[in-house]
């Protein structure tokens, strides 16, 4: 469980600055978009798309960042008012959703990258396939740090 609890600890932190990249990435992008556009009257064509996929990128790496965290948003109070088994069950309700929804999108990008990999985005020259690409990354990694929030669930549940 220590060696699971470490992987995962060690894909957060490489989410997150995936995330932290992408973000910085995209800034330098716009501003460059938008300072060729307004000073120089030259707006690079691929500007929009190289944000769109570090929109997509920041997204989902921090969303899977967040899942590990634990920062997700989460409405629990009436949870905290139930007797710890209703918490209990409560809580692995939310982690086996939180499994479900992340293994649909990783079925749905692989559905949609398979469906579009001989399309072209035009101003970047590369596989529409690739917009799908951070999405399925971040479904893999949500469905390890849930699975993970779930062993511990199960663990404290029998130390207890």
């Amino acid at each position: 469980m220590d060696l699971f609890n470490s992987i995962n600890a060690r894909l957060s932190e490489w989410a997150l600055r995936a995330a932290s990249v992408c973000l910085a990435a995209l800034g330098i992008v716009v501003i460059y978009g938008v300072v060729m556009r307004y000073a120089f009257n030259d707006a690079p064509p691929y500007v929009e798309q190289v944000a769109l996929l570090l929109v997509i990128s920041v997204a989902m790496f921090g969303a899977a960042a967040g899942v590990h965290d634990a920062g997700h948003i989460g409405l629990d109070s009436v949870v905290k008012l139930l007797p710890a088994k209703g918490q209990f069950w409560c809580l692995f309700v939310v982690e086996l959703l939180t499994i479900a929804f992340a293994a649909i999108v990783l079925w749905g990008c692989e559905h949609m990258a398979t469906s579009t990999r001989h399309d072209t985005i035009p101003t970047l020259g590369i596989s529409e396939a690739w917009r799908y690409v951070p999405p399925m990354i971040a479904g893999v990694l949500i469905i390890l740090f849930s699975v993970k929030h779930m062993l511990a669930l199960f663990t404290k549940k029998a130390a207890a």
